[in-house]
C-alpha cells in the first residue's frame, strides 16, 4: 500500500535515478499522475508538464469508455471492444470532438504547464497514478511518440501484471513498483487516493518548477 500519490512518486524515484537520464523532462498526466511526478521532478532535477488525455465514453453510456484521445487529436481505441459493441471510429466523431473541447479548456487552466516544450530535446518521462485499462496511457504515449524519436520512459506505482508486456511494446523503459495478476483498481493499492483539484495541481506545478529555478 502507498500512503499517498507523493509517496508512491518517491518510491519510484531510485528507480529513475538508476536510468541516469539525459536531459529528462517529467509529463504528468492530471490529476493524480502529476502528484506522483512532482518527488520525480524535483529529485531528477526535471522540468514538470501535463499532457491531458480523456477518455472516450460508449454513446450509450459515457461512463463505459472505449478508448481515450490525446490534445493532438491521437487517438487510442479497444478495437476489439469497438467490434464487440459494434460500433466504428465514425460513431465515435461527436464524442471525441466534445473531449477535446474539455482538454483544450484544461490545458489553458495550467497555463504555460499545459503547453510541451519541444520534446525532441529531452529524454521523455510520462507518470500517472497508476494503470487499470491504460486507455489514456496509451493515448497519452501514442502522442508523444509522434513528437519525438528520444527515449520515453513510463512510470507508474501499478499496473495490472497482464498489461506489463503491450506497455513495454510502447516505450523505452517500463518502470513501476507492483503488478498484480488480481487487480481490480488502482485506488486499491493507496492508502489516500482523494483527487485534488485543478488549482492544487496547477500550485504543483508552479512550485515543483519553481525548485529547479
Amino acid at each position: 500500500m502507498f500512503k499517498n500519490k507523493n509517496h508512491a512518486g518517491s518510491l519510484l524515484v531510485p528507480l529513475l535515478e538508476d536510468l541516469h537520464l539525459q536531459n529528462p523532462l517529467v509529463i504528468g498526466i492530471p490529476r493524480g499522475g502529476v502528484e506522483v511526478a512532482s518527488p520525480i521532478a524535483r529529485r531528477i532535477q526535471a522540468p514538470l508538464y501535463v499532457i491531458i488525455p480523456r477518455k472516450i465514453g460508449a454513446p450509450f453510456n459515457p461512463e463505459y469508455a472505449v478508448g481515450a484521445v490525446a490534445p493532438d487529436g491521437t487517438v487510442s481505441y479497444d478495437e476489439n471492444l469497438l467490434n464487440y459493441l459494434s460500433l466504428t471510429p465514425r460513431d465515435m466523431e461527436k464524442i471525441i470532438e466534445k473531449e477535446k473541447q474539455e482538454i483544450a479548456k484544461r490545458t489553458e487552466l495550467y497555463g504555460k504547464w499545459g503547453t510541451l516544450p519541444d520534446l525532441k530535446n529531452y529524454t521523455v518521462v510520462l507518470v500517472d497514478d497508476g494503470i487499470a485499462t491504460g486507455y489514456t496511457v496509451k493515448a497519452a504515449l501514442s502522442s508523444l511518440r509522434k513528437q519525438t524519436t528520444n527515449p520515453i520512459i513510463l512510470a507508474v506505482p501499478v499496473l495490472p501484471e497482464d498489461l506489463i508486456p503491450s506497455f513495454e511494446s510502447l516505450v523505452d523503459r517500463l518502470i513501476y513498483l507492483h503488478a498484480p495478476f488480481d487487480f481490480r483498481a488502482v485506488g486499491q493499492f493507496y492508502e489516500d487516493f482523494s483527487e485534488i483539484s485543478h488549482e492544487a495541481v496547477l500550485n504543483i506545478l508552479e512550485e515543483t518548477n519553481n525548485t529547479l529555478i
